[in-house]
């Protein structure tokens, strides 16, 4: 007859117990303690900005004043039709400097001049809100747009007439936490910043509080 093989033995309650508690333990350790830090240009805008809008606006109730709603990224990748390998770079590129997973936008129409079909993946977008469009607009203002080559300002007209503003890069490499050995190829972006108010001269006013450098009309 052929011998059966042995069944490993159940662990006891005790070595259930104990394994429960090791693994509430390395839960309390992942979990990061004290609350997550504001971001300086969010405290700046509650404590410096509104204030003054409402006093060059003559309003007191701040529900009323001007504020930044959410940051669109957009990366348009047209040589992703020859190597797929440039979408994956860009995508990667727009992730370090969002700090989340960026959407992949598709083409709407084919277009033959441009050897372009329906649903190609060429390009790759992000919308920021809450502390993390905080904190980008921050590095933007303050880092990324100060390294543009022979920078003289903004337009203070890349306005929507309702109160959104477009701004373009040339170049992602004036972001610095981009590693020009790994991202060497060219790329640049689209930065849209929406704002909560249809008048362009209020959007206008708010975001020169936060710094955006714009040029005097």
């Amino acid at each position: 007859m052929c011998a059966k093989e042995a069944k490993p033995a159940k662990p006891g309650k005790g070595a259930k117990a104990a394994k429960g508690q090791d693994q509430g333990k390395a839960s309390k350790k992942a979990k990061p303690k004290g609350p997550i830090p504001i971001p300086r240009l969010q405290e700046r805008y509650r404590q410096e900005i509104l204030p003054a809008l409402g006093e060059k606006l003559g309003r007191k109730n701040r529900l009323s004043l001007p504020r930044l709603k959410k940051i669109t990224i957009n990366m348009g990748v047209g040589s992703a039709l020859q190597d797929k390998k440039h979408l994956d770079e860009a995508v990667d590129a727009l992730t370090l400097l969002s700090g989340q997973k960026p959407v992949v936008t598709l083409a709407r129409k084919s277009i033959a001049g441009f050897k372009l079909r329906e649903g190609n993946a060429i390009g790759c977008k992000v919308t920021l809100r809450g502390k993390r469009m905080y904190e980008f607009l921050d590095r933007l203002v303050s880092v990324a747009i100060p390294r543009v080559r022979d920078f003289r300002g903004l337009s203070p007209s890349a306005f929507d007439g309702h109160g959104n503003y477009s701004l373009g890069l040339t170049e992602q490499l004036v972001f610095p936490e981009l590693n020009p050995d790994k991202y060497g190829r060219p790329q640049g972006m689209n930065i849209t910043l929406v704002t909560s108010t249809d008048s362009d001269d209020e959007a206008r006013m708010l975001l020169r509080d936060f710094g955006v450098p714009m040029r005097s009309t």
